[in-house]
């Protein structure tokens, strides 16, 4: 049974960091110490208040927590929000990552401290709300909210060719919000044949949607998450986001605004298209593999470091987009998982990288070389995890690619077999490039001279690294409460499998079609 909030926790968790920013707004204070230690204390409660979610969560196949109120009775919109077990750890990671960024930031941004922090903080708000809300419009709402505060980080406290970052970044992602619009907005006019038009998802998933009509709006809708994945070959703004945007920008686009395209692709093009979603995913797994294959070869050949976490991003979103559509249980587990895992190696990855750049004021591979000498700290860190991003076993990254492969294979072979090479491409050019970095002899006396991690530096790195050995050695209680919500997608995806392809004999043969797939679906599905 679903269990009914007494209090509106969930709106709480998402507004708790827009509370604090607008505290800080209108704070009279110049004190940067406050600003600093104000916005690290709102993020810690955002977290504390995400993790005290768990012992409230039952069954985890449905949503929990569920708030419904009146919003735009006018159009059919509603404040809902509900929390399952695919928005359960994206909504951690994401309340887990940012009091690392800032606390990282105390050294590495000197300048608007106040602006900046304000900026993070309606981030998270953002972000919470896009994987909380159960109302397309408010998903939307919020969807559209990260851009305007990512825009301006990137813009003004980024480095080298910001704006065009910047702007290449809102472009590509308005773009795509504009095909997505269209297919809200078509979705929302058809179900105005099965009663009030409604954009609340838990109905319109319900709804019985012709394949051909389906498939017009699976397109409209994936169009704009792949691009926000991003997803070979609308991938080209990644790069440059990444590489011009301030450390702590990078972290956030890379561990938790990324994840933003795949739960969409999970939820919504899967959740509400399921007909139209085995048809295309054949296509959507090879791209998935393109992405791995491509940006791997990139990343073999680059000379800026922060460039090739960036690159290799592309591959390992390449992964979770092939496991979202091998259509079963294991690999969409095996996605979800992943989705976490990226999160927190990739973004360790990019703290320290801006830490290098901190002490170097460089990011070329080529400018260092025998770094295991004077800042052993950092070595360990950064050698446990670039392990756990090309997947050693008993670190976080194996089970979710192990997980991907296992069940893509018993889709597709041909194309599974192919991803598992970008596997040891990624092993290439890891330790081929980190063996340059940090192996060899400390010719330079500006790296003979670099300083180890400091105590706040570690601070923000060390809880990262404790998740990482906590999933790879026990992954269980993740992927315990992850399973519920992807078999109740996978069983809907096979139910629409049932109907897409019994041929016009045997459909006919059915005296009831509902019965059979168990749901409010007609044959209108396969007209």
């Amino acid at each position: 049974m679903l269990y009914q909030a007494t209090i509106p926790i969930l709106s709480i968790l998402i507004f708790t960091p827009l509370i604090g920013a607008l505290i800080m707004l209108f704070s009279a204070t110049h004190s940067i110490k406050f600003h600093r230690f104000f916005s690290l204390t709102i993020s810690i409660i955002a977290f504390l208040i995400s993790v005290g979610i768990l012992p409230f969560l039952k069954d985890l196949g449905t949503f929990n927590l569920e708030e419904i109120y009146t919003w735009l009775p006018q159009i059919g919109a509603s404040y809902h929000l509900g929390i399952d077990g695919i928005s359960l750890w994206l909504v951690l990671l994401t309340t887990f990552l940012f009091p690392i960024t800032i606390l990282y930031s105390f050294g590495s941004v000197h300048f608007r401290e106040k602006e900046y922090y304000i900026l993070l903080l309606i981030t998270e708000t953002a972000l919470l709300g896009t994987f909380l809300a159960l109302d397309l419009v408010l998903f939307f709402f919020f969807w559209e909210g990260v851009l305007i505060p990512m825009y301006l980080l990137i813009g003004i406290w980024g480095s080298g060719k910001r704006i065009y970052a910047a702007m290449k970044f809102v472009l590509f992602t308005v773009v795509g919000s504009l095909f997505m619009l269209v297919g809200i907005i078509g979705i929302f006019v058809y179900s105005n044949q099965f009663g009030p038009s409604t954009f609340d998802f838990v109905k319109l998933r319900n709804i019985p949607i012709p394949l051909e009509l389906q498939t017009w709006l699976f397109l409209a809708f994936t169009l704009g998450f792949a691009i926000k994945v991003p997803t070979f070959p609308v991938h080209t703004w990644l790069p440059d986001a990444h590489t011009e945007a301030p450390t702590a920008g990078s972290v956030i686009l890379a561990g938790v605004l990324l994840k933003m395209g795949a739960y969409g692709l999970l939820r919504f093009s899967v959740g509400l298209f399921p007909a139209a979603a085995i048809k295309f995913s054949p296509s959507l797994m090879a791209l998935g593999v393109v992405g791995i294959i491509y940006a791997g070869i990139i990343c073999a050949v680059q000379t800026d470091l922060k460039r090739l976490v960036a690159y290799s991003s592309i591959a390992h979103m390449g992964f979770i987009v092939l496991g979202i559509f091998s259509m079963n249980s294991i690999a969409q587990s095996g996605a979800v998982i992943q989705m976490v895992n990226h999160g927190l190696s990739t973004g360790a990855l990019f703290l320290l990288v801006g830490m290098l750049y901190d002490r170097r004021h460089t990011r070329e591979i080529a400018e260092f070389g025998g770094l295991a000498i004077p800042m052993p700290v950092f070595y360990n860190f950064f050698l446990v995890v670039m392990l756990s991003s090309i997947g050693l076993p008993a670190l976080n990254g194996f089970i979710g690619e192990f997980l991907i492969l296992l069940g893509a294979f018993q889709v597709n072979y041909y194309l599974a077999g192919v991803g598992t090479f970008g596997v040891i491409l990624s092993a290439v050019y890891f330790l081929y490039n980190f063996r340059r970095v940090f192996h060899g002899e400390c010719y330079s006396s500006e790296n003979r001279l670099l300083k180890d991690l400091n105590l706040r530096e570690i601070l923000a790195l060390a809880p990262i690294v404790l998740m990482i050995f906590l999933i790879g050695l026990y992954p269980r209680p993740f992927l315990k409460r992850t399973e519920p919500s992807i078999n109740e997608v996978v069983m809907r995806v096979n139910r629409a499998g049932a109907i897409l392809y019994l041929s016009p004999t045997e459909r006919a043969q059915k005296e009831d079609v509902s019965k059979l797939i168990n749901l409010n679906l007609t044959e209108n599905l396969v007209k």
